[in-house]
């Protein structure tokens, strides 16, 4: 039998004391209209902007409840913490509130931006490891040698009520709420969200539903909510590596399972296309992570009726990961394709080509003409064009226009670049 301490379900009394001492540092987010997710799905979409947070995430909200907790020698002693960003900076500026010192590990790839800033907070910061998985053993290594005390991204009972400060907000501002949909990794703010939003609404003689999504490549949720155990999965790269967790918090688990209604996944075109969306028609920066709610949204993954608040609980993105973002997020909408067109090697082809492409109104933004390539024969060249098309019905257009001018066109298979 297990000898770990039974989770008790924290009050609404709780959530309401931790949104009086975690105001000390973060900022209630606006929600925010959502008037395309609404047309799509057929409802009344809002988005909930923890993207516009302080340091830029939710994480802020349970690292401070956490840490100003700590007993005077506590603090003394210093916090550590593994991040792979956004709790890195939470637990950073929350000491620099406190006058703790802070020593935060971060993997070797984690985003530049992200640890300049954890920097700038006034944390030590050590890189360490390829994965969350061995920068958070060494934080733990290094928290039992320095007698440091260790503040985990999920798995304290005060950092879910601090992070489920996000629900408790959402239930103030609009109580009739029907579903919230939440980004889930190791499950503190899903857990927090999901316990306060059944307690307030309960309180209100209302009924809502709280919705989990991660990334199709890091979901141990989805096995462990079906079996009802804490589940390893093994987790492959993702763009979302803010959710990027491989087994759920014992803590959050307890209470996911108990208040959450389902999780679903989404894959990293989806998570794309919905970056892309979140920018275009909402104006909002949204990391990888942080995107999820909408992106499950979008690709029909939740189905939902009703008034639904999802939660933006990122925005802490790399400009460079966002220009690829941006790319492969056309590509996946089918508005960035390259075609490639065998042509013969004589002059005036290509104008051709060009001309046949304008004249079907798509936009050529790059080219690459090439006589050298395996199966082209002497006298053959191939052009590979990258077009910018208005959609899917666009680009069935452009291709046709192709073959109709006697050109053998052809869709290349997008590259993650």
């Amino acid at each position: 039998m297990s000898n770990a301490i039974p989770v008790v379900t924290p009050t609404l009394k709780d959530f309401e004391d931790a949104e009086a001492n975690v105001l000390a540092i973060a900022k209630k987010t606006p929600i925010l209209d959502s008037f395309y997710l609404s047309e799509l799905t057929g409802g009344l979409v809002y988005l909930k902007a923890e993207n516009l947070q302080r340091t830029g995430a939710y994480k802020l909200r349970g690292a401070y409840n956490r840490m100003s907790k700590l007993s005077t020698q506590e603090r003394k002693r210093g916090v550590v913490a593994a991040s792979a960003g956004n709790h890195a900076q939470g637990v950073a500026l929350a000491s620099a509130k406190l006058g703790i010192k802070a020593t935060i590990f971060m993997p070797i790839g984690a985003s530049l931006p992200k640890v300049q800033a954890t920097k700038g907070y006034g944390a030590e910061v050590v890189l360490v490891g390829a994965t969350f998985s061995e920068c958070l053993r060494a934080a733990q290594e290094f928290s039992h040698k320095k007698n440091s005390v260790f503040i985990p991204p999920f798995d304290h009972i005060d950092v879910v009520v601090g992070q489920g400060t996000v629900g408790l907000e959402i239930m103030q501002e609009m109580p009739d709420v029907d579903n919230i949909v939440v980004a889930i990794g190791g499950g503190g703010l899903a857990a927090g969200v999901a316990v306060v939003a059944k307690l307030s609404a309960k309180a209100n003689g209302r009924k809502v539903k709280v919705y989990g999504v991660q990334s199709e490549h890091a979901a141990p949720y989805v096995p462990s909510m079906k079996t009802g155990k804490l589940t390893e999965v093994h987790t492959t790269p993702t763009i979302a590596d803010g959710i990027a967790v491989s087994k759920p918090g014992r803590i959050p688990f307890e209470l996911i399972k108990k208040h959450l209604d389902k999780v679903v996944t989404v894959s990293e075109n989806e998570i794309a296309k919905s970056i892309l969306v979140l920018l275009e028609r909402s104006k909002q920066v949204v990391e990888p992570a942080g995107a999820v709610g909408v992106a499950a949204l979008i690709a029909g993954k939740l189905k939902l009726k009703g008034k639904t608040v999802v939660i933006l609980s990122g925005g802490n993105m790399d400009p460079l990961l966002l220009q690829r973002l941006v790319r492969h997020g056309l590509s996946a909408a089918e508005r960035y394709t390259t075609i490639s067109v065998m042509l013969p090697d004589r002059p005036g082809q290509l104008a051709l080509t060009a001309e046949v492409i304008a004249k079907a109104n798509a936009n050529v933004v790059e080219v690459l003409h090439t006589r050298h390539g395996l199966g082209l024969k002497i006298s053959e060249v191939e052009l590979n064009l990258s077009v910018e098309t208005s959609g899917h019905e666009h680009t069935l257009e452009v291709l046709k226009a192709l073959k109709n001018a006697g050109l053998k066109p052809r869709i290349m298979e997008a590259r993650d670049d």
